[in-house]
């Protein structure tokens, strides 16, 4: 377990929490304590590089890669009242590859269904299936784990 993974679980501690994030945050993880995540989630080769949305929800055994970004497709967009609703929604067992961008529009749920595998420098714009392998800029469905 990698002093990433255990500050992420840090963060949830009340006493502790806003030192595990600022300490996350100086090695290069961006992973806000309102994120709801589910054990064990993996943070494979310390995740440099990672941000995640304050809105994401994450399952459980999930595995997240070095420079992986989980936000905003229309960032540039003031978030506001009327703009502040959407979210991703990641579900159990899923990798999200070195480098890729799992980006929603305001207003919009967009789910990595389980057993997903998005694959490295991809930019998925939309949901996935379950069980699905998803590569490319934008990403697209290239196979299927079952398969």
């Amino acid at each position: 377990m990698s002093i990433q993974d255990r500050l992420v679980r840090a963060s949830r501690n009340r006493v502790f929490g806003r030192l595990a994030y600022l300490a996350l945050k100086s090695l290069g993880v961006e992973f806000p304590r309102s994120v709801q995540w589910a054990a064990p989630l993996e943070l494979a080769h310390g995740a440099v590089g990672l941000v995640v949305h304050s809105r994401t929800v994450i399952g459980s055994g999930v595995t997240l890669m070095p420079g992986v970004v989980l936000g905003r497709s229309d960032s540039w967009i003031p978030e506001t009242a009327s703009t502040a609703s959407g979210r991703i929604v990641v579900g159990d067992r899923v990798t999200v590859g070195a480098g890729a961008k799992v980006l929603f529009k305001s207003g919009q749920e967009l789910v990595i269904a389980a057993g997903t595998i998005v694959g490295a420098n991809a930019v998925l714009l939309e949901s996935t299936g379950a069980d699905e392998i998803w590569a490319g800029n934008p990403a697209r469905r290239v196979g299927s784990r079952s398969a």
